[in-house]
């Protein structure tokens, strides 16, 4: 299979447009010489452990959760580590993708795998994701006859080629014609400049911005209530199970103990704090939050269930492998690395 045809289910998969604008993500390194992707490695991160790993498969295209590029690269050289693992990727021609906050954003994707630990549950977004809307501004205007409007249109059509330019109705009264269209960013100064040449729509011109439109079920973090409510104590135990994890670390909220009912949720994966800072809930889930911020919530009534940051991401590979390999054909292998691990461990 193509790495061309690969990034397209991918992109099926989880549309890389879900994605956080600060994170970097897709495809982060492509080889010079294409060739046919029959081994793909999924990794919560790429490290020298697992690219010898990648290497001894003959991996066609590792799958990195994390981007091993994340900041702006001037040099590639052997002094820092993320740029001899994309030496290394170059070298011996293995492509390198990374989905990171789409994966987390995404229906069904990482956060819907975490928060689903505990139970069903009626499950919402805590950050709901936005769509792109390639028609950003309506422009209303009145003009005096039909024969004015006609030139009008045909005027604002020619600002951008028509090509970004919507009429959404007209409506006559006794003022005149009432009309109005929507525009993209880049036809926006065209198209009111050409309005402001004809006195009668110069004199009554709104703009309005419109809103992107909400995707519902995609956005970072999830709020379950739970159809059964567990005890504090039967949260920790089912999140171990479902993370397959000896420990975690927990912080009751104030006036909480091991028996307390636990009936809402929020959970986020990674690094939480951001998303989950004064959300209601009885109980936070995420990987990791800084004493401070856990600190807040406690004090807020909320208990804190902690697993370090990648321990609350990994177990989706799983998931995704299952759901990648049914699209791809027979002949392409789709493996969850076998040495990618969160670099903390309790001792």
């Amino acid at each position: 299979m193509e790495l061309k045809e690969t990034l397209q289910v991918l992109e099926q998969l989880a549309p890389l447009s879900l994605a956080e604008s600060w994170d970097n993500v897709g495809l982060l390194v492509e080889p010079s010489k294409p060739r046919p992707v029959k081994t793909i490695l999924l990794t919560n991160d790429l490290t020298d452990a697992v690219m010898a790993e990648a290497e001894a498969l003959s991996c066609d295209l590792i799958i990195s959760y994390h981007p091993p590029l994340f900041r702006p690269v001037k040099r590639l050289n052997q002094k820092d580590w993320k740029q001899r693992l994309a030496i290394r990727a170059v070298e011996a021609g293995i492509a390198v993708f990374s989905p990171h906050t789409s994966w987390d954003s995404v229906k069904g994707g990482v956060n819907d795998w975490l928060v689903a630990g505990l139970g069903s549950g009626q499950v919402s977004v805590l950050s709901q994701a936005l769509g792109n809307a390639s028609h950003c501004h309506k422009l209303e205007f009145t003009v005096r006859s039909t024969e004015e409007l006609n030139t009008v249109m045909k005027e604002l059509k020619a600002c951008d080629g028509g090509t970004s330019l919507i009429s959404t109705g007209t409506r006559a009264d006794s003022s005149g014609i009432h009309a109005s269209v929507l525009c993209s960013d880049s036809a926006l100064t065209p198209s009111v400049q050409t309005l402001l040449q004809h006195s009668c729509s110069s004199q009554s011109l709104s703009i309005l911005k419109l809103e992107k439109p909400p995707l519902p079920g995609h956005g970072q973090g999830r709020l379950s209530v739970l159809e059964q409510p567990v005890t504090v104590a039967e949260a920790v135990q089912r999140m171990k199970s479902h993370l397959v994890l000896s420990h975690l670390r927990l912080a009751l909220g104030w006036g909480q103990t091991l028996e307390s009912s636990v009936r809402t949720v929020a959970a986020c994966a990674g690094s939480g704090a951001s998303v989950l800072n004064g959300v209601k809930a009885d109980l936070y889930i995420t990987g990791e939050m800084s004493h401070h911020e856990v600190l807040d919530a406690a004090a807020q009534g909320t208990g804190v269930l902690l697993s370090d940051h990648s321990n609350s991401e990994r177990g989706f590979l799983a998931v995704f492998r299952e759901r990648l390999a049914v699209r791809l054909p027979e002949s392409v292998a789709v493996v969850v690395s076998k040495v990618d691990r969160d670099p903390l461990e309790v001792v």
